[in-house]
């Protein structure tokens, strides 16, 4: 995890470094150990009052990913200095009309791949001292989930062995013993 004052130094950083109007507004500036995610607002389309939702939807769309690509070379260059200064990956992310879209994001593997918000969780518990690791904070996270539902749980478990029933009197059974088949 970073300071307060490590994360309004990197904000101050790509408030100072982003191109003039690039953004409307930066809005998020998220950091953990691998990522960095900047995601700013940018202008919504344009389109009459007559519009359709899915024409609003495909308006949304057809923005984001023009933004996307006319903003390429210098998002990547933020990113190169970024990287090299923060020793992070800088992810990209843009909201526009209510919508938030993510370009690119890290993956990390823990176990199982899991986006920054589910890492930050594990990272806190680590930082408080209530897990040593990212893996155990996630054990600990489970045990967590598992004594405070274990009703739900239970239940789940029986629905899926009902589901499995199920799946073994289907069409895709073994009819070998029965002489059915080709």
């Amino acid at each position: 995890m970073i300071t307060s004052e490590q994360r309004e130094a990197l904000r101050g950083w790509l408030a100072g470094r982003l191109p003039e109007g690039l953004f409307e507004a930066l809005v998020d500036v998220t950091v953990d150990r691998e990522e960095i995610t900047v995601v700013g607002r940018i202008p919504a389309p344009a389109v009459g009052a007559e519009a359709s939702a899915v024409e609003r939807e495909a308006a949304l769309d057809g923005r984001i990913a023009e933004f996307r690509e006319r903003t390429r070379e210098d998002r990547v260059a933020v990113a190169r200095e970024a990287e090299h200064r923060f020793g992070r990956k800088v992810s990209w992310g843009v909201e526009c009309g209510g919508r938030r879209a993510m370009y690119t994001t890290v993956s990390v593997p823990v176990m199982t791949r899991l986006r920054q918000p589910e890492r930050q969780v594990l990272d806190t518990l680590v930082a408080g001292g209530v897990a040593r690791s990212r893996s155990e904070a996630l054990a600990w996270c489970v045990r967590l989930v598992l004594g405070n539902t274990d009703t739900w749980l239970g239940d789940l478990r029986d629905s899926l062995e009902h589901v499995q029933r199920v799946r073994a009197q289907g069409p895709d059974r073994d009819t070998s013993a029965s002489g059915g088949g080709d």
